[in-house]
């Protein structure tokens, strides 16, 4: 394997939820694998996911022996999703899970089968059983390939972010306020679990109680790949910082729809905890530049430089473009909420599991992660690799 001494340097790839926005990671970490050389190891020792990031997280990970073929796989997979590859979508399945709420309303709740969720993710298990294997996890952290695979989850019970871990021999748990990092051998249900939005998806049970989505309690995205070793951070975020214009004096401004709520909330999810990570890593290291030889020998602190990648365009608008691509139950069911305005733009954004809008979101990721090929490179330890093949395989 091709390695440079900087490439010693532990990075830590940092991949937060975003729903269907996921797909711009899976962009990203293509460019990387066509910039690295060929036969490059694989420049993640430590890989943190959350939410749909776990999806990409547990991908790579597991391929981490074939980091390049493991890119080029995963972005191969979201180029071909579908909204009926990660839940029923079907006109039955929406109007049965309809009515279904609507009964157990009208009945306060009363019936002995009230729904668990709102739809039916069935078919993503089934897709990530066909496309990740788990074994390889233990191969890759033996081969010395990885140290370490994080996934996050939020427990309903004990009301903490729970991050389960699988890696190298040595790597202690840790225990903070609502949150832990635990030894696990990772399989499908921690993914699952972390991906299961609240009321959206059905929660998993893992040991002793139920999990939902890993962003709901995660106020430190950064801090699984910090306990696990990492050096360094690159986070590849799935939004830009254009915020939205204040209305003009006197604008008419409308009350929000449901559609875009849900949107706002689902944002302050995904979003708004890595940013304040992020930023409490900035005065963490600058508090440690500040500090003396003798004061850094009796403060167990370091400095984790982090790199951020974010999309250049405003991936709501992208949604907009795509959103006839949703099946016609869902496009009904979301008109109804206000999801298919304008301002539920944000809600579509996450929800749009489709392959046009997949691949778009994709190669913005990719032309993202070129553009700033050599402060990538720089900051991962290693040189440049020609070439680059934008195509994907169809029917994956």
């Amino acid at each position: 394997m091709m390695d440079s001494p900087a490439a010693q340097v532990k990075v830590g790839l940092v991949l937060p939820g975003g729903g269907a926005r996921a797909a711009y990671q899976a962009g990203v970490l293509k460019a990387i694998a066509e910039l690295l050389p060929a036969g490059h190891r694989n420049p993640f020792p430590i890989i943190s996911g959350t939410s749909a990031g776990a999806i990409n997280a547990a991908f790579i990970a597991g391929n981490a022996l074939q980091f390049r073929e493991g890119a080029e796989h995963l972005a191969a997979v979201w180029a071909n999703i579908r909204s009926d590859r990660v839940f029923r979508s079907d006109t039955l399945s929406v109007l049965k899970t309809g009515l279904h709420w609507l009964l157990t309303l009208l009945s306060a709740g009363l019936d002995r089968h009230n729904p668990l969720s709102l739809l039916d993710n069935g078919p993503l298990r089934r897709l990530l059983e066909q496309h990740i294997v788990f074994e390889r996890l233990q191969q890759a952290i033996d081969a010395g390939a990885l140290d370490a695979l994080a996934i996050t989850c939020s427990g309903y019970t004990s009301a903490r972010a729970i991050c389960f871990y699988q890696g190298r021999p040595g790597l202690k748990p840790w225990h903070r306020t609502r949150r832990l990092g635990q030894p696990a051998q990772i399989r499908l249900d921690h993914i699952m679990a972390s991906t299961a939005l609240p009321m959206i998806f059905p929660a998993t049970r893992l040991g002793r109680e139920y999990f939902g989505d890993g962003s709901l309690r995660q106020a430190a995205p950064l801090s699984p790949v910090v306990h696990l070793g990492a050096e360094r951070a690159l986070v590849i975020g799935v939004r830009n910082e254009q915020a939205n214009k204040l209305p003009a004096p006197g604008e008419a401004v409308p009350y929000p729809s449901l559609g875009q709520i849900a949107g706002y909330l689902l944002d302050v999810v995904f979003s708004d905890s890595i940013y304040a990570d992020l930023e409490r890593l900035q005065r963490i290291n600058d508090t440690i530049s500040h500090l003396s030889r003798r004061e850094l020998e009796e403060q167990p602190l370091k400095t984790i430089a982090a790199m951020v990648i974010v999309p250049s365009e405003d991936i709501r608008e992208i949604a907009q473009r795509h959103k006839r691509e949703f099946p016609r139950s869902v496009r009904v069911l979301l008109r109804g909420v206000g999801g298919l305005h304008q301002s539920g733009s944000q809600l579509l954004s996450y929800l749009l599991f489709e392959g046009g809008y997949c691949r778009e979101l994709l190669e913005l990721g990719r032309k993202d992660a070129l553009a700033q090929a050599d402060k990538l490179l720089a900051f991962l330890g290693a040189e440049s690799a020609a070439g680059g093949d934008t195509r994907y395989p169809d029917h994956v």
